[in-house]
């Protein structure tokens, strides 16, 4: 009898971006791109295009976790990635829920605010975050500003300041970070994968492009779709950033809305 290869499969716990270009719709199309089955559950409801988010609907926690539970209790889910969450009784909600899986990675994406400038989480979910979600997580990925309100300082400006930054990141508990460079300046993107046993340098060419929106939710997910293949972190990391660079460079090809548009998740598929 032949046995059949396990299908890789990921969750996305996170918001509904109805513009398509972020949240739940974004990890989904970068779960697909990269060969991995998604399966999703919706923390809140954004009306949300690429000029701005004009509303939030927070979902009520305890059907954020029925939604988990659906999931998990059935199927095989090989890595859970979670973005958008809203508020502190949300978070809470998920960390309950998480915490029955120990053994599935987990990649946090700690969302706070999007890339037209509007917030996307609570003041007061902050420190619930770092409390109860981020001890859970396999691996955290911050930008700077991000990683700056995590610490309550002001962003890094170099890589020296991003590398302290970041071990003071996993001293709150986080197993590992990615502390994202693509909203510095230079030549290069340049994020650091900080761990207790060292710091990995990714860099890429920097692109000149208005297409980011959801480039965070984009690497995050990729990066829980090579953990669900069961690549290493590392291996993770790096196909993520090389797939996440091909969609800014290939975004340029699509023409869609008038403010901040979306990388092109499927340009290995049509032009």
């Amino acid at each position: 009898m032949t046995s059949l290869t396990q299908t890789p499969i990921a969750l996305t716990i996170a918001g509904s971006d109805s513009g398509g270009g972020a949240g739940i719709q974004a990890d989904l199309k970068t779960f697909s791109a990269l060969g991995v089955f998604g399966c999703s559950a919706i923390a809140s409801l954004t009306a949300q295009n690429t000029l701005g988010v004009q509303g939030v609907l927070p979902i009520p926690p305890t059907f954020v976790q029925l939604q988990i539970h659906s999931v998990l209790s059935d199927i095989n889910v090989g890595a859970i990635k979670s973005g958008m969450l809203a508020t502190a009784d949300i978070i809470a909600a998920v960390a309950d829920s998480l915490r029955a899986y120990p053994h599935i990675p987990f990649v946090l994406d700690p969302v706070m605010v999007a890339t037209s400038g509007d917030r996307l989480l609570a003041e007061d979910a902050i420190q619930t975050l770092i409390d109860k979600l981020m001890p859970l997580a396999t691996l955290i990925t911050p930008n700077l500003h991000e990683a700056a309100v995590l610490l309550g300082t002001t962003a890094a400006s170099n890589l020296e300041q991003t590398q302290l930054q970041g071990k003071k990141i996993l001293a709150l508990g986080a197993r590992a970070v990615l502390m994202k460079g693509g909203h510095t300046d230079g030549e290069k993107a340049t994020d650091l994968l900080i761990t207790a046993t060292g710091v990995e340098i990714f860099s890429a060419p920097r692109l000149q492009t208005s297409n980011t929106h959801g480039t965070g939710c984009t690497l995050a997910s990729a990066i829980a779709a090579g953990l669900a293949k069961k690549l290493s972190l590392s291996d993770s990391v790096k196909q993520a950033k090389e797939y996440l660079h091909q969609a800014l460079v290939h975004s340029e090809k699509l023409t869609i809305g008038q403010g901040s548009g979306p990388v092109h998740h499927f340009y290995n598929f049509y032009p």
